[in-house]
């Protein structure tokens, strides 16, 4: 028997001594056996390039991180390659200013270089830590960290400099999973025309966007934490970066946490707010969002199981011609919410082509929603632009309680149109109604509504101007004495069922109205 097990104690050690020696084993290309040294001092792209281009010539494998530093410009994935980023390791995005060396140029883009259609971060993938055009079958997985250190949060053309710490174009079956960004840069993660990509359980705690997912088909995300108080956590896009309007479609986005915390203080557990106002001067970020780009379509697309906290709510958004179609939004919680805790839009910005038409926006359901939000500037916002509505639009079992504390005056305000504006709640002032202001809508349904405030607030609970069709049932809202529940403009078909002792009733046409 202890000749058995000094046996197969020999084996297993020359097994690891082979490994050792070897470049690869069973696959497996340990970085360390190219050169890397893992320290954070020395450059290491050479030696990781190396790794993964004697993977992918042998048919591809794993490109593996042991424990370590490694400070990296460009790192260019293969076909059939997986990174994996071993517990302890940490990939170092190198800043050009402490060492010799510099990150990929930015391709040249004839749609991003006008910056015409969207901006130059959006338009150009090369110029990244970590990035990967035309491929297929790549995977980047964890348990380990990506620090940014080095990518600028702008998208600078200047060559030599990385935005990004995470640009994929053009790819198909891609797995994102298990590991961690700080300071990510422009993007996090930048995804443009892939298709079959699965992010899952990734931790991001980055200065702007987390996750932006570009003209992409079937992605599943899930499982994903992320901080970004300076912008967008989790974005969906349909720009024109491609020199052509590509859906994004087919999406599952579940079990993900958005938050607006300190930059920093998520990874580290401090959790804190000390920073109030994002860089584009208003309140810290953190959202998920629809937009703003958007050229393409949005179609089928489930949202579920999500939290926000500290952040800015639920933005979905068509201001490029996009369709936007068939989403549901449901099981989520939001706690100090600091703009509109529901934004959706349909605008007229149309940066494109000459001949994009507006877009539509159309077949949303929202359900079981519970808001906590802070700010007496807003209300949730559902707006459309005169000739375009909004339509068949569904909210059911929600409960919204905010701050209030709005004056009377603000119930007065008339909010602007802003056809061809930037989509954004703040660019719209002050709102008038502290549940809903809905403006340019058609089939709305309200079931199983509860809104409250902590402080009262005397503007009405709903406003609705230019509206054809709206029914509300069941539906429990606060109301501060002398203030109307429903402010009516110019409304068609409008029913009410078991709204606070409103008596039940049906209105055909309403041209001024305080209900």
């Amino acid at each position: 028997m202890q000749t058995k097990y000094l046996f197969t104690g020999l084996f297993i050690f020359l097994i690891f001594s082979l490994q050792a020696q070897e470049t690869s084993f069973n696959g497996l290309y340990n970085v360390k056996n190219y050169g890397a040294s893992g320290n954070g001092s020395q450059v290491e792209t050479e030696f990781i390039n190396a790794a993964i281009n004697d993977a992918a010539e042998n048919g591809g494998g794993t490109v593996y991180f042991p424990a370590g530093k490694y400070l990296c410009f460009s790192i260019r994935l293969k076909s059939n390659i997986q990174l994996h980023i071993g517990q302890g390791a940490t990939i170092i995005a190198a800043n050009m200013d402490d060492v010799e060396g510099e990150y990929d140029a930015p391709e040249p883009n004839i749609w991003g270089d006008s910056l015409k259609y969207q901006d130059f971060g959006h338009s150009h993938f090369h110029n990244s830590l970590i990035w990967g055009e035309n491929l297929e079958n790549i995977s980047i997985v964890g348990p380990g960290l990506i620090w940014g250190k080095g990518l600028q949060k702008w998208g600078n053309p200047k060559p030599g400099l990385g935005n990004k710490s995470i640009s994929l174009k053009l790819c198909r079956n891609v797995i994102l999973r298990d590991f961690s960004i700080l300071h990510g840069g422009h993007f996090g993660i930048l995804a443009t025309g892939v298709d079959n990509l699965t992010i899952d359980n990734l931790k991001i705690d980055t200065n702007r966007d987390a996750i932006d997912v570009d003209c992409c088909r079937h992605v599943r995300i899930s499982n994903c934490s992320l901080n970004t108080p300076n912008d967008d956590a989790l974005v969906l896009k349909s720009s024109f970066a491609l020199g052509y309007a590509a859906p994004t479609e087919n999406i599952t986005i579940t079990n993900c946490a958005v938050f607006g915390f300190d930059e920093g203080t998520f990874l580290d557990g401090t959790y804190q707010q000390t920073q109030k106002q994002a860089p584009d001067r208003g309140s810290v970020t953190g959202r998920i969002k629809f937009g703003t780009e958007s050229n393409g379509a949005f179609r089928n697309i489930t949202i579920s199981n999500c939290t926000f906290e500290h952040c800015r709510g639920l933005a979905l958004e068509t201001v490029d011609g996009a369709v936007l179609e068939d989403i549901t939004v449901s099981n989520i919680v939001m706690k100090d919410i600091l703009n509109a805790p529901f934004f959706l839009r349909l605008g007229r910005r149309m940066r494109g082509p000459d001949e994009l038409e507006v877009g539509t926006f159309r077949r949303i359901l929202v359900d079981n929603v519970i808001v906590h939000s802070s700010s007496p500037r807003y209300g949730s916002m559902l707006m459309g632009i005169p000739g375009h509505d909004i339509e068949d639009v569904v909210f059911s079992n929600i409960w919204i309680r905010i701050d209030g504390g709005a004056p009377e005056s603000q119930a007065l305000i008339e909010v602007p149109e802003l056809e061809d504006g930037y989509p954004d709640p703040r660019n719209f002032g002050e709102i008038p109604a502290y549940g809903f202001f809905i403006r340019h809508v058609q089939n709305i349904q309200m079931n199983n509504i509860t809104l409250e405030f902590e402080n009262t607030d005397m503007r009405p609970v709903f406003i609705l101007d230019d509206v054809k069709g709206a029914d509300f049932q069941n539906v429990k809202a606060e109301s501060a004495e002398g203030v109307p529940v429903f402010r009516l403009k110019n409304v068609t078909d409008f029913s009410i069922h078991s709204v606070n002792k409103i008596k039940d009733q049906h209105f055909t046409k309403v041209k001024d109205l305080a209900l």
